[in-house]
């Protein structure tokens, strides 16, 4: 079944973005290959048709002038393809000769058309042999005045399924006496809520256990604190997004790592999952002594 399968290819001037275009499908759960022959793109295809094959639905090509023979053999191959009715979109990034300019001097970077020449001169080139092929595009998209985050939104919104926010979280709940966990984007200390340990019967069973987690949640403490909580991670989360983040690891720390980090960290899970964020925890001390 192609049905729910889909090629896009991405390509365009040097320095336009392409790359980056194919970090932000790769987060959307696209298999990307970078500078891929255009000769391979049917022998690619034919796999990605087999039956029974544990492939994935989605592929991101990114092909452009580093090729020898882009020019000549990817119009031919493209067109083929097309009449054939493969699920295929085809990405043209461009950009304006001065950002393109801009753009490889801060990064250093030689155009693949500049030796012997100017790089200004390589852009110029390499814009108009490429103008056939952008003619051929489904999108051309002007990257010039994006910024990062900006194009990711872009990116994000024409090719998500929805089904996920573009943003991955691992909770990690830990012992303060064992140290914060070294690679936490966001800390959050939870020592003052009262503490099972001093209730005899709780001391002896951690966070997972429903006892516990009754009590902390009937506290006043933490309802209050739960609700401040998820409003400042929604704030959080959504500008996270929009600045291009793809992973986040939320430390939530308690004195031993045993009670109220846990049950803190599962609620969090709980609420982040009922928003559609796909949410990973880990309870790194509760085991310990």
């Amino acid at each position: 079944m192609m049905s729910k399968r889909k090629l896009i290819i991405i390509t365009g001037l040097s320095g336009s973005g392409k790359t980056a275009v194919s970090h932000f499908l790769e987060d959307l759960g696209f298999y990307c290959v970078d500078n891929l022959p255009s000769k391979l793109i049917p022998k690619l295809i034919e796999l990605w048709k087999r039956k029974g094959e544990e492939l994935v639905e989605r592929v991101a090509l990114v092909l452009d002038i580093r090729e020898k023979g882009f020019l000549k053999n990817f119009p031919i191959i493209y067109k083929n393809l097309k009449e054939k009715g493969i699920p295929m979109e085809l990405i043209f990034l461009e950009a304006k000769e001065e950002t393109l300019l801009r753009r490889f001097k801060e990064t250093r970077r030689p155009h693949p058309l500049s030796p012997g020449k100017s790089i200004l001169e390589g852009i110029k080139e390499e814009k108009e042999k490429l103008m056939p092929i952008r003619e051929m595009a489904d999108w051309v998209l002007d990257t010039s005045d994006l910024s990062v985050s900006q194009l990711k939104e872009i990116i994000v919104k024409r090719y998500s399924e929805k089904k996920k926010k573009p943003l991955s979280v691992s909770i990690i709940s830990f012992g303060y006496k064992y140290g914060i966990p070294i690679d936490s984007d966001l800390v959050f200390d939870v020592r003052f809520l009262p503490n099972p340990y001093y209730v005899d019967s709780l001391r002896s069973v951690s966070g997972r256990s429903k006892k516990v987690k009754n009590y902390l949640l009937s506290l006043p403490e933490t309802h209050d604190f739960l609700k401040r909580l998820y409003d400042f991670l929604n704030y959080l989360l959504q500008n996270f997004i929009k600045e291009g983040k793809s992973y986040l690891t939320i430390s939530v720390g308690c004195t031993g790592g045993k009670h109220r980090s846990v049950i803190i960290a599962n609620e969090i899970k709980k609420y982040l999952q009922k928003n559609n964020y796909e949410v990973k925890v880990f309870h790194r001390d509760v085991n310990k002594l």
